[in-house]
């Protein structure tokens, strides 16, 4: 399966913007997957992020995990003030104590402007861009969380095998 729609400057991105090896994940901010991925990922980056542009898209799997979608949009609404992978990687270093309060606080921490972020929140056009990103992986053919691509191509592997992969054909 290939990704569709291609990476667009709508999608979040770090790492090296103009490298060759783009990763896409999919990812569920409760899904215990994501969060067995996160570090592997983050060690990743830190490896190889001048080689690599990494994307993130939705998936939240709302059926299953409740505050999926509420950390999606706290994590959109953070974007908003600049902060998207900081929230990020904080819902991720503390998913065992998610719920709509601890995002406030999580909000807080990373210095957020309140009362702004507690009205985007509820902006549709964030809900929007989760959803689209969520199609976008139904699309693809995106079956569970993480899910990767890398450079446009389903990986069939996990975080590991992604960092396994980079270290064996990477030339340092």
């Amino acid at each position: 399966m290939s990704l569709k729609p291609t990476v667009s400057n709508t999608d979040h991105t770090q790492g090296n913007s103009n490298a060759d090896l783009v990763i896409v994940e999919y990812g569920d901010y409760q899904c215990p997957y994501c969060r067995a991925a996160y570090p592997v990922l983050k060690e990743l980056m830190s490896q190889f992020g001048s080689q690599v542009k990494f994307v993130f898209r939705n998936f939240p799997l709302s059926e299953m995990h409740q505050y999926a979608r509420p950390a999606a949009l706290a994590a959109e609404a953070a974007n908003l003030q600049g902060k998207f992978w900081e929230m990020h990687d904080a819902i991720y270093e503390n998913q065992q104590e998610l719920n709509e309060n601890f995002l406030m606080k999580l909000a807080e921490k990373l210095n957020l402007n309140i009362p702004q972020f507690k009205t985007d929140i509820e902006n549709t056009e964030l809900a929007d861009k989760i959803d689209a990103d969520f199609k976008s992986g139904i699309i693809s053919g995106v079956n569970g969380t993480p899910s990767f691509f890398v450079n446009g191509k389903k990986f069939n592997g996990g975080a590991e095998d992604l960092l396994q992969l980079l270290n064996e054909n990477t030339v340092s």
